[in-house]
């Protein structure tokens, strides 16, 4: 048994962990796949931002509608699975209500899926980044917001001017790691045939006979991707934390 686990990488078989033959024919597919993998995720989070920072304002909100409504919306998107979300929202809103055109960009990604996985991944990332946000502008001392009051600012402007530039300290790094929380769940969206880096590998491996090895250059590749992204991540939000201290 031992012998027939240590032969997954040392024997170049196709079942070999390290087999990666397939690579001069079908390295295409992770690049491409990269590629829709990074605009995709990307894309959501920039989406996501604006409906995040309104609903993050209605959850600070005194109305008890504007309030419940924001958090019905953030309890759904977050108590349900993102593949339901995205079924529901792929064969329920943009197959019988809003037809897209077949079109393709960069040769490979079809607006026909492209566009309902972005909008699925944004309203689920909405959710979140708006916990972001909320959570950022709390982080601001309350008394900048009595400061800015007194000095005649109506509470918008008083948002707008004074609180929202100094909860941006605190949001930028958050805001960073999920986008490459994007980067892995947007792999949901292999389900729904959108040719992202799992499409790729799972393609490959189908059409090679070769079942593992695909799906470990998958995973270095994400690995590549999030690891140092999120060092990256840390190194900023230590030196933030540096400035804060001087």
């Amino acid at each position: 048994m031992l012998d027939s686990f240590i032969s997954l990488f040392t024997n170049p078989g196709p079942t070999s962990f390290i087999n990666f033959s397939f690579l001069p024919k079908y390295a295409v597919y992770f690049v491409q796949g990269v590629e829709y993998t990074l605009l995709l995720s990307i894309t959501a989070v920039l989406l996501a931002i604006i409906p995040a920072l309104l609903l993050a304002l209605m959850r600070l909100s005194k109305n008890r509608l504007v309030h419940g409504l924001s958090g019905a919306y953030i309890a759904v998107f977050r108590s349900t699975p993102l593949l339901v979300q995205l079924s529901i929202i792929f064969f329920g809103v943009f197959g019988p209500l809003i037809k897209i055109p077949k079109v393709q960009i960069l040769g490979f990604i079809d607006i026909s899926y492209f566009i309902p996985g972005v909008i699925a991944l944004a309203l689920n990332s909405s959710a979140y980044v708006a916990e972001i946000f909320r959570a950022g502008i709390l982080a601001v001392d309350a008394g900048q917001m009595e400061a800015a009051r007194s000095l005649g600012l109506p509470q918008g402007q008083a948002m707008k001017l004074v609180v929202l530039p100094q909860a941006i300290k605190n949001i930028l790094p958050a805001l960073a790691n999920e986008v490459v929380t994007m980067v892995k769940e947007s792999s949901i969206c292999m389900a729904l045939g959108m040719q992202e880096l799992m499409w790729g590998a799972k393609t490959v491996a189908a059409t090679t006979f070769i079942p593992l090895a695909p799906y470990v250059l998958a995973a270095v590749i994400y690995f590549c991707i999030n690891f140092p992204a999120s060092k990256a991540i840390e190194a900023i939000e230590r030196r933030m934390r540096r400035g804060d201290k001087r």
